[in-house]
């Protein structure tokens, strides 16, 4: 499923590595867009080709007891404005009933364009757009087997050490009961704040509105990152669903890793 499409997406918000960064003018080798739903504005350093693979794992949603899967993602920072992205959730896992389903996971590429850096005054800003090709089995129940479009606006600031991520999207999903899309709008809020030279914490609230005959959902999330050096993350952490219809909770963990410079001679 990894295919040869270079890869896609919008940043996720969370950057221990970025508020440890020693220079605001210069972005870090790496900038984690895991664990959280939201992405900062900006990401890592130009040629940077950026790892994130982890495992989530939710639990007691509506109709589903278990869900499982270990996302990947491939980011390319080809300037200081333009990110690339593919993500891939294979292999994914549902357990209903007893019965359990196990496949490839939807493929989503996308792009991030930053709009204006962040200063000592103003925050970035940046726009993402990312389509979600549906690789899952909508036979198994493991997707929609529909194409999905996201906008999404992403605005980032430092405040007195506190990073602050906000996203909000426009979605316009593929209806799975007719033909045609429905609207639906996302937003996630998370700060992220260094406790000491290597370990960070991070807090997030991020929610959707219903989207054809998937009920809108609210979680809450926690999660700690360990920076290990400039090449490497770890995060672990769980999320709490606060809607009747979301999972009640779930639990990750992960890995952020510079894996080449490409623009390095």
């Amino acid at each position: 499923m990894k295919k040869f499409l270079f890869l896609v997406l919008l940043a996720t918000g969370a950057a221990t590595a970025r508020a440890q960064g020693s220079n605001a003018n210069e972005p870090d080798f790496i900038v984690p867009s895991r664990p959280t739903v939201s992405n900062p504005a900006e990401f890592q350093k130009p040629g940077v080709l950026q790892l994130e693979y982890g495992y989530n794992a939710n639990f007691h949603a509506t109709g589903v007891s278990v869900e499982q899967d270990t996302p990947l993602s491939l980011r390319f920072a080809v300037n200081r404005r333009l990110l690339l992205e593919l993500d891939e959730d294979s292999p994914f896992s549902q357990t209903s009933g007893g019965i359990r389903a196990t496949g490839a996971g939807d493929t989503q590429p996308g792009i991030q364009v930053v709009l204006q850096h962040e200063s000592d005054s103003r925050p970035g800003v940046a726009v993402a757009y990312v389509i979600k090709l549906p690789t899952a089995s909508s036979t198994k129940g493991l997707g929609t087997g529909r194409v999905d479009h996201a906008l999404t606006g992403l605005i980032s600031k430092n405040v007195h050490g506190t990073t602050i991520d906000f996203n909000f999207s426009y979605v316009l999903a593929g209806r799975t009961s007719t033909s045609g899309h429905v609207s639906s709008g996302q937003a996630a809020l998370a700060l992220s704040r260094s406790v000491s030279k290597r370990f960070g914490v991070q807090g997030e609230i991020s929610g959707s509105s219903r989207q054809d005959l998937q009920p809108g959902s609210l979680f809450a999330l926690g999660a700690v990152t360990l920076q290990v050096n400039r090449r490497l993350v770890l995060d672990s952490g769980m999320r709490f669903g606060l809607t009747s219809d979301a999972p009640r909770v779930g639990v990750f963990a992960g890995i952020t890793v510079g894996i080449a410079d490409l623009y390095k001679h």
